[in-house]
């Protein structure tokens, strides 16, 4: 493949410059055409949505099972054991995917969501009687890491190594670089724990993972695949629900009027989360590999080749929305990018939609204004927009 025709881009998109700020990265490269190259790592770039859309839904094309990061498992071993969703294409996938689409789908939510409500009102309740707090580690961090591995069926001990298991995973999508490194002294231990953890005697009986573990009894999945179906949703299910939520709370800390229209209309909580992961995108990127020699917008993308998509550029395209980078509650953001699309579309967010509810529910019952009463600082990951910090002033109702 000649990729000399291509718009050849040098700016690193794992670089601390565009982690911190990718907005001039993103229009660059859909500026750049329907695909652009990156000379750095020698892997094609889509950041416009209409090429996004087509490859996250074309998976009989470009292919997860070699790895939805840097790494192309073809080639490379990978650090842990692939996940049997995220990195596994049909009929591999079909099956888990099935079973956890039922575990944790609209229907068995609901039994769950008046006790998520509960536990939203009381965080908040504590939380805003102080006026200035970090809304980073008190909700954002705080609300999933109560609710979502009780739901799981986790035990008390070690929940505190689920968001650093998390941030060395995301990362790891990524190249090698110095993030990676800060966190592979710990990567073993984390994996190891988490590990432990998907054992069917180590989960509560009435928790997502046994009903994991039953459908493997009724043979609906293997008993080798019930951990790895259960390690899925420790992975994936704790840090981009976190980050979401940082996500939402900045954008009302710096809309106020959407704010007032949330108060006005709570049942807008769900409308909003989706146009701040729109917004914002917590999920910026992910790799797929070409299986076979495939076309994207003029460019034959060979065999075996690695393809960079920009989830958080194609949220934000114009030729997809209208005034993108405006967070705005009248828009539509159904069909954003966020969470995927197609197939591997994530499999947990309805669970990140009624814990976003929940929160925003809570925060609008009680909370008058919000606005941001300090610096916020971005936490750099490879793959993650994230918040370090998140200071916040409240007006309570």
């Amino acid at each position: 493949m000649n990729t000399q025709a291509l718009p050849s881009i040098d700016t690193d998109p794992f670089g601390h410059e565009a982690l911190e700020d990718p907005a001039e990265l993103h229009a660059a490269l859909r500026d750049a055409g329907p695909v652009a190259y990156l000379s750095r790592y020698d892997v094609f770039a889509l950041a416009r949505y209409e090429e996004v859309h087509a490859a996250l839904t074309g998976w009989q094309d470009f292919q997860s099972a070699a790895g939805v990061g840097l790494s192309n498992f073809r080639h490379e071993k990978p650090w842990r054991p692939p996940s049997l969703l995220l990195e596994a294409d049909p009929p591999r996938h079909d099956a888990p995917r099935a079973v956890l689409s039922k575990v944790v789908g609209p229907r068995a939510l609901r039994r769950l969501r008046e006790s998520w409500l509960a536990a939203a009102e009381e965080l908040v309740d504590r939380v805003v009687a102080e006026p200035e707090f970090d809304a980073l580690p008190r909700l954002a961090e705080a609300f999933p890491l109560r609710i979502f591995p009780d739901a799981v069926g986790l035990g008390p001990d070690g929940r505190e190594n689920l968001l650093p298991y998390g941030e060395f995973l995301f990362n790891s999508f990524g190249p090698p670089n110095d993030l990676v490194e800060k966190g592979r002294p710990d990567a073993g231990r984390l994996a190891a724990w988490v590990n432990e953890q998907c054992a069917r005697d180590r989960l509560a009986p009435d928790g997502f993972g046994a009903q994991i573990w039953a459908a493997a009894d009724r043979g609906d999945i293997t008993h080798e695949q019930a951990p790895l179906v259960v390690r899925s949703l420790l992975s994936a299910g704790v840090d981009t629900t976190v980050h979401g939520l940082g996500a939402v709370l900045y954008a009302f800390a710096t809309h106020p009027d959407q704010w007032e229209r949330l108060r006005a209309e709570p049942g807008l909580a769900r409308v909003a989360f989706d146009e701040a992961v729109r917004w914002q995108s917590p999920v910026q990127t992910f790799f797929r590999t070409a299986l076979g020699d495939h076309e994207i917008g003029g460019t034959t993308i060979p065999d075996g080749r690695k393809i960079l998509m920009f989830l958080g550029a194609a949220n934000r395209d114009p030729r997809r929305w209208d005034d993108p980078d405006a967070f705005d509650l009248s828009r539509d953001p159904s069909g954003h990018v966020g969470f995927g699309m197609g197939l591997h579309q994530c499999v947990g967010q309805h669970v990140a939609r009624l814990e976003a509810e929940a929160l925003l529910t809570a925060l609008a019952r009680r909370v008058e204004r919000i606005e941001i009463a300090g610096t916020p600082r971005r936490h750099h990951n490879n793959t993650l927009r994230a918040w370090e910090s998140l200071p916040v002033r409240v007006a309570l109702a």
